[in-house]
């Protein structure tokens, strides 16, 4: 075991390729890449519309169970599987999330798979990468400013100062910022009252920038969104404070996808990153629209596992960017599976076959699940060395008598080799046209039933529970013209209920909506469920204990 490398080992080990060879395997002309480095680039506006008209490739939808302490590795398989359908001829490219500082930095770690399927630059792309997620920040918190500012000046749009619900972001867990006090001081710095911080990725405008299609559209997005109400309720709008396009020219180079390679220079956009659990979790739809535009097949993700991540995928954005996925593949582990039967974290290193069939009670729920939607589904197996082949067949067997099959995968430890299986049943599936993609619910469906049936057919929950306050804030915004629009859950990801110690396959329990958001730029509307929270905390022991510069100058830690 002593020969086994680390990721960022592996990563630094990298031989990449100038990043204008690898966009000329897509057939993107040097000019339209925007260097950053030698190993990163924008791909500019002007090339995205000049392909608007080329055919669409297929598009495959990497998910998982239910995230454990053990490790699923749905990135990792998500890489591989792209190195693999590239290996077996097909022209293939990933599309992924950014990844945000909080988590780096806080327990989770990075974003850019692992092992031997992994994007590189590894070390940039988990820190600052292109600025995107800065500019996305400095975007917002204009925002921020120009609300109070518009109030120190004499209020002439008569906004509420009860009533702002526009916070502040930074992308940094830092809980002691999730209430504050602000403008203190006197009459010089404004009218003192309670905000508060969210993390980056839950921004909305974090939303809106993987939304829209263009800059226009964003323009437009930015503008519609809400930022406080009056005493009479009705809403003010960024528009009305003439912030829209000054915050769309901060984003106008953050809205370009970013081109980037895996350890087997295939193409990768990595662009967006909305977090799963309290936003929409996944990339942007100008990354993965180009992507479809330029290859046979794109391989894409979206967060934590199929209940939350999957879902929103379907829902939101290939319901708003009118994408039909042609497969699913569920990622899962034996680790994770003898995690969902009951064993604790220092057990799972011994065999126990028991405790796979237990735990895989939750992978057969989100077989189900992603079949709701009518796409094909295959299971991957993401190895790790302690698996036995009794559990291994466990879980095989469990699959199979669902009609579904379970592959081996090795790619962490052997790269494309180590996943071709599973890129040859993903063509299958794919070019078979068994997909009948439609969403989970109408558009006209009322919004709190809209959240209920996530609840009863995702969940497996008895029903959805709301304070009068919350079902007449959803009624007041079907009033107001916001009934269409789709719901984000924002919910624990270690459960299908709202408890993140009830694992496995849990039904009956009761889901609690405890506020709801309407981000009318973004178009959706927030359910938060639980006691999730929009800023995250930092852990007793935070990765960042770890990360340092060694006498190389190189970083350690990183992971």
């Amino acid at each position: 075991m002593a020969d086994v490398k680390s990721d960022i080992e592996i990563a630094r080990a990298a031989k990449k390729k100038p990043i204008m060879e690898v966009g000329a395997k897509l057939g993107i002309p040097s000019e339209h890449l925007l260097p950053y480095g030698h190993d990163k680039a924008k791909v500019s506006a002007e090339f995205i519309r000049s392909v608007q008209e080329n055919r669409s490739g297929k598009l495959i939808l990497v998910t998982a169970i239910n995230p454990t302490p053990a490790g699923e590795g749905k990135t990792t398989t998500t890489v591989g599987l792209g190195d693999g359908l590239n290996r077996i001829g097909k022209k293939a490219v990933v599309c992924i999330r950014e990844a945000s500082l909080g988590p780096n930095f806080g327990v989770k770690g990075g974003a850019a798979g692992g092992g031997y399927a992994q994007v590189v630059p590894m070390e940039d792309m988990n820190l600052h990468f292109t600025g995107d997620f800065h500019a996305i920040t400095t975007a917002h918190n204009l925002l921020s400013a120009l609300i109070d500012n518009h109030i120190y000046w004499g209020n002439e749009l008569g906004i509420d100062t009860r009533r702002v619900t526009w916070r502040r972001v930074m992308d940094m867990n830092d809980r002691a910022l999730r209430e504050i006090i602000s403008s203190l001081g006197g009459v010089a710095n404004g009218y003192p009252r309670e905000a508060g911080f969210d993390i980056t990725v839950a921004s909305e405008v974090m939303a809106i920038l993987c939304l829209s299609t263009d800059l226009k559209d964003l323009q437009r997005r930015l503008g519609d969104i809400i930022v406080a109400y009056r005493r009479d309720k009705s809403p003010v709008y960024a528009r009305d404070l003439k912030a829209d396009g000054a915050m769309a020219v901060l984003l106008k180079d953050a809205m370009q996808p970013n081109l980037v390679q895996t350890l087997e220079n295939n193409p990768a956009f990595v662009h967006g990153g909305p977090f799963a659990n309290i936003a929409h979790g996944c990339n942007s739809v100008v990354a993965t629209t180009t992507a479809l535009k330029l290859a046979d097949y794109v391989v894409t993700e979206a967060g934590f596992g199929a209940d939350l991540g999957a879902e929103k995928f379907f829902d939101i954005k290939c319901r708003k960017a009118g994408l039909k996925p042609a497969a699913a593949v569920i990622v899962a582990t034996v680790r994770a599976m003898k995690m969902h039967g009951g064993v604790k974290k220092e057990e799972l290193g011994k065999e126990n076959v028991e405790a796979v069939r237990k735990g895989c009670a939750n992978l057969g729920r989100h077989i189900e699940n992603v079949k709701q939607f009518g796409v094909p589904a295959v299971v991957a197996i993401n190895h790790f060395i302690s698996d036995t082949d009794a559990e291994l067949q466990a879980i095989k067997d469990f699959v199979a008598a669902s009609g579904e099959e379970a592959i081996l995968c090795q790619h962490w430890a052997r790269g494309s080799e180590g996943i071709e299986a599973l890129s040859r049943k993903v063509v299958a599936l794919a070019e078979g046209g068994a997909s009948q993609f439609a969403p989970l619910y109408p558009d006209d469906m009322k919004l709190f039933d809209k959240i209920d049936t996530i609840v009863k057919r995702i969940y497996r929950g008895s029903e959805a529970i709301a304070d009068k306050s919350v079902r007449d804030q959803l009624h007041a915004w079907e009033q107001q013209g916001y009934g269409k629009l789709p719901v984000c859950m924002a919910k624990t990801q270690y459960s299908f209920s709202t408890d993140p110690n009830l694992r496995g396959a849990p039904t009956g329990h009761v889901v609690p909506v405890r506020e709801v958001r309407l981000s009318a730029g973004a178009g959706f509307i927030v359910a938060i469920c639980g006691e999730i929270m929009t800023m995250p905390g930092l852990p007793k022991a935070p990765s960042s204990e770890k990360i340092f510069l060694n006498e190389q100058g190189f970083i350690e830690g990183l992971f």
